[in-house]
């Protein structure tokens, strides 16, 4: 039998676990993305160089063109640099209220490059609704490796997973430990993540007079929906992609939902890692488009010339392990050749 104050460590104990699983389930989902991207990326960037679409990619830039990429690779890597720096700054404690500013600064350093890559393909626009339609595209014409090139479509009450065989398995409250929890956590976040998507797209919908669905009886915007209401508006969905899951990171620094994560007991440290292990990818993937488009002596000089802050650091790491790698192997170009 427990002591009264055995008891009440046991129930503190429970609470706090109970407040936590949110967290919890939270870096599970951001673990398994890591961990999937580690399982499956024994080529180069995932095999990118053997993608029929990057292998086409070109594009005609001027000086212009230039300026406006170096701009908005720039700012990825500055934002990328911060978010380096707060883990080499800190113990678990101050990663723990680092929350504030590292969860935005991972969405916003991939949005950057992101933006960079749809540069080269003709998409010029900050618009973040048009942002998301052009990389759901992508994503689904096999413009990213196998690794992330996961998405979901479909109604809702009918989602469909693609890409992860695995994805229909049950998802469990702990990390990882294999690919079929990898896949069936990251499946999971998903389906939630495009359920709040319908949901949201729902009451813009039923909001604006010119789009409420109504009911034949009464003219009003109805409350009830059935399957085939959600049907009619799954083409507003777009595709549910890895950037959708991301998105999830804009939590307001005003928020309870960002409280809940600084009091919960998880590994923040984990945490941390694994949200720079998928910035690094994306990053190196978004980097590998740009340069393909510039060239690589073109790009190489953009490297050379940086800040100084972000010299001799993870940009040219990545330009000497991942760029310059994929590059060489795949379909040269003149500009290559003179490099090479």
């Amino acid at each position: 039998m427990l002591t009264p104050e055995e008891q009440e460590q046991q129930r503190q104990a429970d609470e706090t676990w109970r407040r936590s699983i949110p967290a919890q389930v939270f870096l599970n989902y951001f673990f398994a993305i890591n961990y999937h991207l580690q399982d499956e990326a024994g080529a180069p960037q995932g095999g990118l160089g053997n993608l029929p679409y990057f292998r086409q990619h070109q594009a005609e830039l001027g000086d212009a063109d230039v300026a406006a990429l170096t701009k908005l690779l720039h700012t990825c890597w500055s934002t990328e640099y911060a978010l380096r720096a707060t883990a080499e700054l800190g113990d678990e404690n101050f990663l723990r209220n680092a929350l504030h500013w590292t969860f935005p600064q991972a969405y916003h350093t991939i949005l950057s490059g992101l933006q960079a890559f749809l540069y080269t393909t003709g998409v010029r626009t900050t618009n973040a609704q048009v942002v998301r339609r052009e990389v759901g595209r992508l994503v689904v014409k096999n413009a990213y490796p196998r690794p992330v090139s996961f998405y979901a479509a479909g109604a809702y009450g009918d989602f469909s997973i693609h890409r992860l065989p695995l994805a229909g398995y049950k998802a469990g409250l702990h990390i990882a430990a294999q690919e079929i929890d990898a896949q069936a956590q990251i499946g999971q976040f998903l389906r939630t993540t495009r359920k709040q998507r319908a949901i949201g797209v729902r009451q813009q919908v039923q909001a604006n007079p010119n789009t409420a669905i109504r009911s034949q009886k009464t003219g009003r915007p109805l409350d009830k929906w059935t399957a085939s209401h959600w049907q009619q508006i799954t083409w507003r969905l777009g595709y549910t992609t890895i950037f959708d899951l991301l998105g999830r990171l804009r939590i307001s620094q005003t928020s309870r939902e960002i409280e809940r994560y600084v009091e919960a007991d998880i590994d923040f440290r984990l945490f941390h890692t694994s949200l720079l292990n998928i910035v690094s990818y994306l990053n190196g993937v978004h980097e590998t488009y740009v340069a393909k488009a510039l060239g690589l002596a073109r790009y190489e000089q953009l490297v050379r010339e940086l800040p100084l802050h972000l010299q001799g650091g993870f940009v040219q790491e990545r330009l000497r392990t991942r760029v310059q790698p994929t590059l060489l192997g795949a379909e040269p170009t003149p500009e290559l050749r003179m490099a090479a």
